[in-house]
């Protein structure tokens, strides 16, 4: 950190934003210059925080001294190293503060008079309760965006409530019409509804950063975890209201359009097959050699050819039987019908247009040593992103923050004594 601790803070009215206007040397990412203090924990604030730091943004990572986030311990682990935080930790310093102790309370407060923006998932009033709440940060800091990532909100009959992805996967009608019509609603094997609302944060958080650029002042982002996923789900809450109509679960068919499936090949592999446009549709007919399903009067629209299914998918799926997944892949290319292959992470790991995006990268990590994880989630040809380090060790960066906020040894050996590191 290079600006003073104790800086006047100007008339934020007249003050043009430096963070949104900066400077950038050539190459220099396009967030360089904004500063992030990451508290929350699994998952959707931090890897809001991880995608801003993607991008250039200065992120520092705030853990419970002896409490780090639960995410070093999520899933499998090399050597005692938790893999996923090595992939949401990534290009994050590490610094351990306990916030509900006076010393700890004293150096965020002190951290946000140059922060950009917080992130936070703690339960709402729990900030408050530790005097760390919105009137005390924008006190110290009028220009700070506080971003609140809760399950169900900051206000409403929910809102003290615990909130992970998996609550809003199923309350969002996500999980009611996942799986097959005659099986259970299916809920994710991994942290979908998490992810879409880091998406939903970051995207926030540069709204807001906007608006101050205008303004002059920062602002409150309350995002909670059950909304952005309902946005995804499309135009369900719409067939609602106006036709009374409620989804039903389909399998890996849509009621949208057919044909639309999997589908096993000859040699035991599986592929997806895609018709949302009626040209693509067509062209998929013809190669399978049903052509004359193409003039069926039902065969025009997407609805029609979904209430065929059955007919479609034979079709398709007698096809592909009796080709190899390579064989079926080359002349739906051909054709220019819309194929992919079914793939689990070691085909993706090796795919070459993967590989052509450089979509899986490789990472020096000193812990483990080279590591591979998912790049940068797009490019930008003037300043684009990096992942500069992989997640780092609890706490790592601790002192080297504190010396830079100024705190001589002794303080911060006494801040260490009393708990508050």
């Amino acid at each position: 950190m290079t600006a003073p601790v104790h800086a006047p803070v100007s008339d934020p009215a007249s003050d043009p934003d430096p963070v949104l206007a900066p400077v950038l040397a050539p190459g220099d990412p396009p967030l360089s210059g904004l500063r992030v203090l990451d508290l929350a924990t699994l998952f959707a604030g931090p890897l809001a925080a991880t995608m801003l730091g993607d991008f250039g943004a200065e992120v520092i990572k705030v853990e419970h001294p002896t409490r780090p986030d639960p995410s070093r311990g999520h899933g499998p682990a090399k050597d005692g190293v938790g893999l996923w935080w090595k992939l949401l930790g990534r290009n994050k310093r590490t610094l351990t503060l306990d916030l509900s102790t006076p010393g700890g309370r004293r150096l965020l407060l002190r951290l946000a008079t140059e922060a950009d923006v917080i992130i936070e998932n703690f339960r709402p009033g729990t900030l408050e309760r530790w005097g760390l709440g919105w009137d005390e940060l924008s006190s110290v800091n009028p220009r700070l965006v506080l971003a609140r990532v809760t399950g169900f909100g900051q206000f409403g009959p929910y809102s003290h409530r615990p909130g992970f992805g998996t609550l809003a996967e199923a309350m969002s009608g996500f999980a009611a019409v996942t799986g097959e019509p005659d099986g259970p609603p299916t809920l994710p094997p991994f942290g979908l509804a998490d992810s879409i609302a880091a998406l939903a944060t970051a995207y926030a958080v540069m709204t807001a950063l906007n608006g101050r650029a205008a303004t002059g002042r920062g602002q409150v982002v309350d995002l909670a975890i059950i909304e952005p996923i309902l946005t995804v789900l499309g135009p369900q809450p719409l067939w609602y209201d106006q036709l009374g109509y409620v989804q039903p679960r389909t399998g890996n068919r849509s009621r949208n359009n057919a044909p639309r499936n999997t589908y096993r090949t000859a040699d035991g592999s599986w592929v997806a097959v895609s018709t949302s446009a009626q040209s693509v549709a067509e062209r998929v007919m013809r190669l399978v050699g049903r052509p004359e399903l193409i003039k069926e009067p039902w065969f025009t629209t997407g609805s029609g050819r979904a209430e065929h299914a059955d007919v479609l998918d034979g079709a398709v799926g007698g096809w592909l039987a009796r080709h190899s997944r390579e064989e079926a892949m080359a002349l739906f290319e051909k054709a220019e019908a819309a194929i992919a292959p079914v793939y689990d992470i070691r085909e993706v790991m090796d795919d070459p247009q993967y590989r052509a995006l450089d979509t899986i990268t490789e990472v020096p990590d000193p812990e483990l040593g080279p590591l591979r994880m998912q790049n940068v989630l797009f490019r930008l040809s003037e300043t684009p992103g990096a992942i500069r380090w992989a997640g780092r060790p609890h706490g790592a960066d601790t002192d080297a923050i504190l010396e830079e906020l100024g705190l001589s040894a002794p303080e911060i050996a006494a801040l260490r004594s009393e708990g508050a590191l």
